[in-house]
């Protein structure tokens, strides 16, 4: 069923489709998406050209805008928007702890997720095209984990594409999940150690909540049990533009005095859960590092075993000390699927996809190098989730690609920047930047 309806300055149509699970086997299973079209107001009776949108992840459904906020309203200056609910993700067949059994146990699960890469988010929005535009070519906005699906559609299907512009979202082409972290851990210190210069305050505030965990087992109100490690992980938050500050704002509310003593405060743990839980994302968490598969290699939990290779990032062994303690960043970890309620039915389907050594190639060297789309792409100058120096040789292979180099914005530059940053991506693929 298709509806339309309206907000301020927008006209909204809710589309829905259907889709193979497997594009190789299209007579089997099949999934719905969903997407919402927005158009301007003022043009909503006008032809457009059509700008498709691809979110950061995986496993986010594309943002809920009221009205034209950020980059959305620069985009309805001149096209037709879609915003699509990635597969498993929003309303196109969610998977999470109360879907995937549907599916069959943990094996029939983790051989369902394996159709929830980029490769096939790619051959959606191929699928989906001919019934949006009549089958004309558009122009493709890929956010971070949206940008790794856009150099995937430029190597499967770039005669869908008009144009394509990337934010944060230049992937390498060949680099293992170990090769991911190894650059990430580096990079996660370098955010800590700017947090810590800015709010100096707050090395014995954390190091304060850390003991606390070591020394006590505490359950957040949702059934998460928080500790020294997912403590630790608050440190994504550092990868944003205003995540220093948010982090600040968070640890010097930590404590409360109680009748029992000190405790970790109500409005703590309450912030703390909603941060932590992947309820509402599960899919972030089991296919996160699967997203970097393209051998016979198997991920295996690398994020966890690389930070072996960095003891600074241990909790206890910072503690022993008198150095700061360091918060993690964009990684998943197998004791997430302990502590959080939201994934400790999925932890066998994590395992399995964790081994998994048949991940097929997301990307083709020779058709992008042979690229003739125009491409323009984002890279943030220190972007704690992606790699600049993994981008920018990438960058290098992609025939006719341009690039921003920028340190005015971190990784959530297309919201934090809003139109002026779409407006520049668009421009260079227009060659008047």
């Amino acid at each position: 069923m298709t509806a339309t309806y309206r907000q301020p300055g927008v006209v909204l149509t809710d589309r829905h489709f259907t889709v193979p699970l497997d594009h190789d086997d299209p007579a089997g299973e099949s999934i719905e998406l969903y997407a919402r079209e927005v158009v301007a107001g003022e043009k909503a009776h006008q032809e457009l050209p059509w700008l498709i949108y691809l979110q950061g992840g995986p496993g986010f459904g594309a943002n809920r805008f009221v009205g034209r906020p950020a980059w959305l309203g620069r985009a309805l200056k001149e096209y037709r928007v879609l915003l699509l609910d990635q597969r498993g993700t929003g309303h196109s067949s969610p998977a999470n702890r109360q879907t995937l059994p549907l599916h069959g146990g943990p094996a029939e699960q983790a051989r369902y997720l394996t159709h929830f890469r980029a490769d096939s988010i790619v051959r959606d929005c191929e699928a989906i095209r001919p019934q949006v535009t009549g089958g004309a070519p558009w122009t493709v906005l890929g956010q971070s984990f949206g940008g790794f699906c856009t150099v995937s559609y430029l190597s499967t299907a770039p005669e869908g594409l008009a144009a394509a512009v990337l934010a944060g979202g230049l992937p390498s082409l060949d680099a293992h999940a170990d090769e991911v972290y190894r650059a990430a851990y580096p990079r996660i210190e370098r955010k800590v150690a700017a947090h810590y210069a800015r709010y100096p305050q707050d090395v014995e505030r954390a190091r304060r909540v850390a003991d606390h965990l070591l020394g006590h087992q505490v359950t957040l109100p949702n059934g998460y049990r928080l500790t020294a490690e997912a403590f630790q992980s608050l440190g994504i938050l550092l990868g944003g533009s205003e995540g220093s500050h948010r982090l600040h704002h968070l640890l010097e509310q930590a404590f409360v005095r109680t009748p029992q003593g000190t405790a970790l405060a109500d409005a703590f743990q309450e912030d703390v859960q909603g941060l932590l839980s992947y309820a509402s994302h599960p899919l972030y968490a089991l296919v996160h590092e699967a997203i970097y598969g393209q051998d016979e290699r198997p991920t295996d939990w690398s994020a966890e075993r690389v930070r072996a290779e960095f003891p600074q990032f241990d909790a206890a062994k910072a503690l022993a000390g008198d150095g700061p303690l360091l918060f993690t960043g964009e990684s998943i970890h197998p004791w997430m699927f302990d502590v959080d309620p939201a994934l400790r039915p999925l932890r066998e389907t994590a395992e399995l996809l964790a081994a998994r050594t048949d991940w097929p190639p997301l990307y083709d060297p020779a058709r992008l190098a042979a690229n003739e789309v125009p491409v323009a792409a984002a890279v943030y100058h220190d972007d704690m989730y992606v790699d600049a120096a993994h981008s920018l040789r990438t960058a290098r292979t992609i025939r006719g690609l341009r690039t921003w180099v920028t340190d005015e914005f971190e990784h959530d530059g297309l919201r934090a920047g809003g139109p002026r940053v779409l407006d520049r991506l668009l421009a260079l693929t227009r060659d008047d930047a």
